[in-house]
């Protein structure tokens, strides 16, 4: 039996070893330069103030436009062609003129040129007189399925000091990412690298995620095979144990006691990373539970909405479904917003009152308990799109779900499976644990060091086995 262990973990470490060692390297920059995405702070700082000016049609027409019969969602926006509404359902969205109500697809690139160059501005960016355009499907940053909605998509380079790129979505009109010089830059030595996350192979998303969930599952055989064999290898020596070998083998055998836990749950978890339902539930929410949270109320009814009324600070205006009835959402700033249920006489406030969002328990099932209030920290935690609102925790026998009292989105739900996903993954692979996020000085500390010693661990290893091949088969 040991023999067939020892093979196994020579041989697998061998062509593996450089991975290994990728990993562990990767791990430690991503941990400082994440994978780019835009954040809904960077999003709402981006967008200019409304100019609501002249004869313009109602969210009511745009839904009626579209002929749209599961409309959840109509944010207003100002874009530098004029005010557009974007109407969202559960088959996707689509754009039009608040003027005319004629689709609002981008037509030219000098269009989106001057769009994100607006972006630019309010972010306060600076847009070269030679940032240049192009027309593109995909490329590295813009890889994954979040953007499919949005293609082909228009890239700005500013051309500016940090080397910003700015992503317009040729749908709606809305810039979706920006990126700099030096996320593009560390995140090739980092997330790229280790998620093995190459343009050609991640836009096939079946394939990449087949490929790098049996590398990972081969990578965990051959950890638990030298854990198995760095113990058994173990002599005693009075009442000491020490390793057998010398030289970098006895490194490679005391670091890898040394880091035996760590090293057997980061491979563990990396590779639980890419499950995806196939041992746990992924918990999708389904489009009955969608139309329980939004009670399907009827669009007409904003027909009296009057755009003239909306403050001139406003950046955005979206109207949302919330057991049954519409809501009006007005933000002003990243962290500031002014809600209002539609036709009510009650005052403006910043989110969903505990009393507006208690009916829907009864509609997402008989088993529901009354909502809690999610607090900023603890083991499940969840927070708002926009700073200090309240999460609502609705609670239905096995099943969870965060409700966003910013804009009344279901923003996550969790069975009992899930939840031990977040542990044996999200906790052991990235030190997800309560306790350490409130320590984020020390969080970083151990992810360095422990990363660090995995990696000095895979170089033993990687020497150990370049002499083997040196050697001769």
């Amino acid at each position: 039996m040991l023999r067939v262990l020892v093979v196994t973990h020579r041989w697998l470490g061998i062509v593996l070893g450089p991975l290994f060692a990728m990993w562990f390297a990767t791990g430690i920059v991503m941990h400082f330069v994440p994978y780019p995405q835009l954040s809904e702070s960077e999003r709402v700082s981006g967008l200019p103030p409304l100019r609501l000016e002249g004869s313009l049609h109602g969210p009511a027409d745009a839904v009626i436009a579209l002929g749209v019969t599961d409309a959840l969602r109509v944010r207003l926006i100002q874009r530098a062609d004029g005010p557009v509404y974007v109407v969202s359902g559960a088959l996707g969205s689509a754009a039009l003129r608040a003027t005319d109500l004629a689709p609002a697809g981008l037509p030219s690139d000098q269009i989106a040129l001057v769009i994100g160059a607006d972006y630019a501005r309010q972010r306060g960016m600076t847009a070269a007189d030679s940032a240049r355009i192009v027309l593109i499907d995909r490329d590295q940053w813009t890889v994954a399925g979040q953007y499919h909605r949005h293609r082909p998509l228009y890239r700005l380079a500013l051309d500016d000091d940090a080397g910003t790129e700015i992503y317009v979505s040729s749908k709606t009109g809305e810039v979706v990412l920006d990126t700099t010089r030096r996320e593009r830059a560390w995140n090739f030595i980092g997330s790229v690298a280790h998620w093995i996350y190459l343009t050609p192979l991640r836009s096939k998303p079946e394939l990449w995620s087949a490929i790098v969930w049996w590398l990972s599952l081969t990578a965990f055989v051959s950890v638990v095979a030298g854990a198995v064999l760095g113990i058994a290898r173990l002599r005693i020596d009075g009442k000491r144990r020490r390793s057998p070998y010398q030289g970098m083998h006895w490194w490679h055998h005391v670091l890898g006691l040394f880091s035996l836990i760590f090293v057997t749950t980061w491979i563990f978890s990396g590779w639980l990373s890419m499950d995806d339902g196939r041992l746990f539930s992924n918990a999708r929410v389904s489009a009955a539970e969608t139309a329980a949270v939004s009670g399907a109320p009827r669009w007409d009814r904003l027909m009296e909405e009057n755009l003239q009324h909306i403050d001139l600070q406003t950046r955005e205006v979206e109207w949302f479904a919330f057991d049954g009835k519409l809501f009006r959402r007005e933000i002003t700033a990243a962290n500031a917003q002014r809600l209002a249920e539609v036709g009510s006489s009650e005052p403006q406030r910043e989110s969903l009152s505990l009393t507006t969002v208690r009916p829907i328990t009864t509609r997402l099932g008989p088993a529901c308990g009354d909502p809690a209030k999610l607090g900023p920290m603890g083991n499940y935690a969840n927070a708002s799109v926009m700073p200090d609102a309240p999460v609502y925790r609705i609670t239905c026998g096995d099943v969870w779900y965060d409700i966003d009292t910013a804009n009344g989105a279901l923003l996550l739900k969790t069975d009992s499976s899930r939840r031990t996903y977040r542990w044996l993954y999200r906790a052991l692979h990235t030190l997800d644990f309560p306790a350490l996020e409130a320590r984020p000085m020390l969080r970083t500390v151990l992810i360095v060091s422990l990363c660090g010693i995995g990696l000095l661990f895979s170089l033993t290893g990687l020497v150990i086995g370049a002499r083997r091949l040196r050697r001769g088969i």
